[in-house]
């Protein structure tokens, strides 16, 4: 019985990493699609695959499909462990999902791009780019094999893995320039910052959110489900709400700021940036050590009344033995 349960729990945990590897590919996806879109450049193995699929007629997806599969022979054959469900998932849905995606955003939103916009779409293309990527590799159910590549380079060489990716992407990145592929300044963004951007989602965010769908799929629910909904929704709703509104006071200033002001402005809001992240720590810090109180006071509560217990036990044993006339 126990056997099976195991067994049922270790499908499920699968299921759920697979799902969750998926739904990383996704954002993946509208990551590269914010900066195809954008004209700012593309992350340098789709930029590559895109200089290819012109050359060789085919789409994105197509091309993307066949250089995964050239990659993954080399994968199998250093650390074939890497190879997965999240392998397939990504190296078959990726590249059409960045067509759809792409085909979908130009019939939403139909503008004349300007500076303003290639900015955004940069930098949302370059959080969610790193963001999916961060998810469907700690979903640990296999990863791209071109994602594979750099910790492979890490384990065997013993280099940290942002440096090992830092050279893949910009190796990458000229096969692009020289293949005619999409290059601008995401593409250099992502090949410096990609490494550590997805080592940041990775602490800050991915683990934390693998490790709580894995655990609810092991004891799940309907409590659960109800308060993770409920959180989800009001977290969601005040990020959403604050961001709108702060950037509607942002747009407004900055038509009235001048160039001296606006850097001024930038340099601030780093300041403050910094210091955001300087009290999170602290709280986070905080937090760890009124936790670790708690545990040793409720230990000590625990430890004083199993000394009382304990005390009072010869007291009692006495007492019936003053009181039994066989003993008088």
């Amino acid at each position: 019985m126990s056997e099976n349960v195991d067994k049922q729990r270790t499908k499920s945990e699968i299921i759920i990493r697979s799902i969750l590897a998926l739904i990383g590919v996704a954002i993946l996806a509208i990551g590269a699609t914010f900066c195809k879109v954008g004209n700012v450049g593309l992350d340098p193995f789709t930029a590559l695959n895109i200089g290819i699929s012109k050359i060789i007629g085919l789409s994105l997806g197509s091309s993307q499909l066949g250089a995964n599969v050239i990659i993954i022979v080399v994968v199998l054959l250093l650390d074939r462990k890497r190879i997965g469900i999240g392998t397939i998932i990504n190296m078959v849905c990726a590249g059409f999902m960045i067509d759809w995606f792409s085909n979908l955003y130009t019939f939403l939103f139909d503008y004349q791009p300007t500076l303003l916009t290639k900015i955004v779409n940069g930098i949302l293309g370059l959080l969610f780019f790193t963001l999916g990527t961060s998810i469907y590799m700690t979903a640990k159910v296999g990863v791209a094999p071109y994602d594979a590549l750099a910790p492979i380079a890490s384990k065997r060489l013993h280099i940290k893995y942002k440096f090992c990716r830092m050279v893949q992407d910009i190796g990458f990145m000229v096969g692009a320039l020289i293949a005619g592929g999409p290059i601008g300044p995401a593409t250099i963004i992502i090949s410096f910052f990609a490494g550590p951007l997805i080592t940041f989602w990775d602490n800050k965010f991915s683990k934390n959110l693998v490790e709580t769908f894995v655990e609810f799929g092991k004891h799940p629910s309907g409590k659960s489900i109800g308060q993770g909904i409920d959180t989800a929704g009001k977290y969601t709703y005040n990020l959403v709400k604050y961001s709108y509104n702060q950037t509607v006071i942002t747009q407004e200033k900055l038509s009235d700021y001048s160039d001296e002001q606006l850097e001024q402005q930038v340099k601030q809001t780093r300041r403050t940036l910094n210091h955001m992240k300087t009290a999170f720590k602290h709280t986070v810090t905080q937090y760890g050590m009124l936790k670790k109180e708690e545990r040793k006071r409720e230990r000590e509560a625990k430890e004083q009344l199993s000394s009382t217990e304990n005390s009072a036990a010869p007291d009692e044993r006495t007492s019936k033995q003053n009181s039994d006339p066989t003993h008088q």
